[in-house]
């Protein structure tokens, strides 16, 4: 069986999460001792062994809508969010002088990967929404790899994961040379699955249990306030953007 929590793990969370799982295997009754860290995601997601984990949002109405389970959503610490959503923060180096993210037309915006809802597909919908284009692409591999691309000059901005820039502005030193810029409308967070072939209600039933037994600072470090049902047409109700035409090198 396996258990995953890999979006918001860092060595800094990775107690919290670990504790989190210790509560939903009790109130379950199944599951592994400890959460699989590391490994190939997609073949994690997709597993019938799968008893829970998280994915994006993105990659949910793109590839694993009809090979998993919802589970529910997290309703995440974020004030401008409605439960149950969350949103991307633009960020931009502190000693630019530029201070609307429409100053940014044409430059280099570096994203975690394509199949990002927060790092690829909610930057593309705000520009789509306001005219503009963003420049040549940046490809990293994580949000924290972006905001440091931002904060060394190798790129110009990036939309992280609020939850995630929250956790970077917390722990990572670099966090201080760089500024919030703007941010994206709300969209669904992003949520916990099981596999196809399990039913999610028991799972769901644990899960909420073991939020609301976790302690305030396990919940304030995981940014976590509870969890929530959305439907899963709020999720593929969202565009799936193209992929970036060319990365730089």
């Amino acid at each position: 069986m396996i258990a995953s929590l890999p979006m918001y793990d860092r060595p800094e969370t990775a107690a919290a999460n670990d504790r989190l799982w210790q509560g939903v295997r009790e109130r379950l009754g199944q599951g592994p001792e400890h959460l699989t860290r590391g490994g190939d995601l997609w073949a994690q997601w997709q597993s019938p062994d799968l008893i829970l984990s998280q994915t994006c949002g993105l990659p949910y109405r793109a590839r694993l809508h009809g090979r998993v389970n919802l589970v529910a959503t997290p309703v995440c610490d974020l004030p401008d969010c409605p439960d149950g959503h969350y949103c991307s923060v633009f960020v931009a180096r502190a000693d630019d002088p530029r201070a609307d993210v429409r100053d940014f037309a044409g430059t280099v915006l570096a994203y975690n990967e394509p199949l990002s809802q927060s790092g690829w597909a909610a930057p593309q919908a705000f520009a789509a929404a306001h005219g503009l284009a963003f420049g040549p692409t940046l490809r990293t591999g994580a949000h924290a790899l972006s905001a440091r691309a931002v904060a060394e000059g190798r790129a110009d901005i990036a939309a992280l994961d609020a939850l995630t820039w929250r956790m970077i502005a917390r722990h990572d030193g670099f966090a201080r040379d760089l500024r919030v810029i703007g941010r994206t409308d709300p969209t669904p967070a992003l949520p916990y699955i099981t596999a196809a072939g399990r039913d999610p209600a028991p799972i769901r039933a644990a899960l909420s249990d073991a939020l609301a037994a976790l302690s305030a600072r396990d919940r304030d470090t995981l940014g976590l306030r509870g969890m929530t049902r959305l439907s899963e047409e709020s999720y593929l109700a969202l565009p799936i953007p193209d992929p970036p035409a060319a990365d730089l090198g």
